[in-house]
């Protein structure tokens, strides 16, 4: 059991201090259209050097994707000032990366078994990560972790639910984190939407060193455009703004995105996700070789099998493919199992009934 000891507040949280310095010197790229808010239909733009014949894509995007963040907004209830939007969580964690995390410097610290971006961007950016793992039922160790950080530990990654294992981290520690790392904590809410917790950003103006990350590719179906949502202080995000790419949102994507949030009948999808989740859990029960069950609160289930490499095999050669987790810690044996559509989900049911 990790023992918690007692451990003061760090003292005023200052972004700029963690800043890497030839990031705080820069001044962001300015386009032309930066300095316009309002675009009439008769102003004539020879400014950007674009095609000028129509084609319906022939302007540069929004570089501040004004119109999808005041969508976002009002949804999420939380102001413009306070949200990026970028290619995907992927380039907005790695934009955090590079404003803070000073190359063959600084660490970051993760919580394996975790979604394996993390490690993949300190090693591209050549930031020393530093592991601590989870306990034996996938939750924190507060302590460790924070005995682990140094002076030089700028980024501190949580995946709630966390990926692979599905659960949501108990709020008590995430506070004693926040409350005591002095550095940013960044909370990955990729799969929030299929949990009944409420999410960080309900509690963002309480910690200045809060991050959240969010996404469109899961809940709202649409990984394929790569949307990907930073909620966090006017500062922070002023600072990832000055380094993010003028047109890191394409105008598809920024269309597609308004279309869809506008529709807003994500929670009909969510629901029958969550459907479908139950009768699958109950239905992997029956499975004789399906050692173990773990809790979720994703959209995804981990099991733990007799034999996992085998399993795999046998159901990708049965038109099943399922992800293996067991190069991860803690999940030896582990199959990770998407919830599909009703048919999907029985015929996974199925070629397991049929590998018995």
């Amino acid at each position: 059991m990790d023992n918690k000891i007692s451990r003061t507040k760090p003292q005023i949280f200052d972004v700029q201090d963690l800043v890497r310095p030839n990031v705080k010197k820069m001044k962001p790229y300015s386009s032309a259209r930066d300095e316009f808010k309002e675009i009439g239909a008769n102003m004539v733009f020879i400014d950007a050097n674009e095609n000028p014949f129509e084609t319906g894509l022939n302007r540069y995007p929004d570089p501040h994707q004004r119109e999808l963040k005041q969508l976002i907004s009002n949804i999420k209830k939380f102001p413009e000032s306070q949200i990026l939007l970028g290619n995907g969580s992927d380039e907005v964690l790695d934009l955090l990366f590079r404003a803070f995390c000073e190359p063959k410097q600084d660490n970051i610290i993760i919580l394996p078994p975790t979604y394996g971006m993390y490690k993949v961007l300190a090693e591209l950016n050549d930031v020393q990560y530093k592991s601590v793992l989870l306990t034996d039922d996938f939750q924190l160790k507060v302590s460790r972790i924070l005995d682990t950080a140094d002076e030089f530990s700028k980024l501190l990654f949580i995946c709630s639910p966390n990926n692979p294992s599905g659960n949501c981290f108990k709020k008590n520690d995430i506070e004693d984190l926040l409350q005591n790392f002095k550095g940013i904590v960044v909370i990955d809410e990729a799969y929030v939407d299929f949990t009944g917790e409420d999410s960080w950003i309900q509690r963002l103006n309480e910690f200045p060193n809060l991050v959240v990350c969010q996404t469109l590719s899961k809940a709202y179906g649409l990984a394929g455009i790569r949307l990907g949502m930073c909620f966090a202080s006017e500062d922070i995000i002023n600072i990832l703004k000055k380094i993010k790419p003028p047109y890191n949102v394409n105008q598809l994507t920024q269309q597609k995105a308004k279309e869809i949030i506008g529709e807003n009948n994500v929670g009909e999808d969510i629901q029958l996700i969550l459907k479908g989740r139950k009768k699958l859990l109950e239905d992997l029960d029956q499975i004789n070789f399906v050692r173990k069950i773990y809790p979720t609160d994703a959209n995804f289930v981990l099991v733990k099998v007799d034999d996992a490499n085998k399993r795999y095999v046998q159901l990708v050669e049965s038109g099943v493919v399922v992800r293996n987790r067991s190069n991860q810690e803690l999940c030896d044996n582990c199959l990770r199992l998407t919830v599909g559509t009703p048919d999907e989900n029985e015929k996974l049911i199925n070629k397991l009934k049929e590998l018995l």
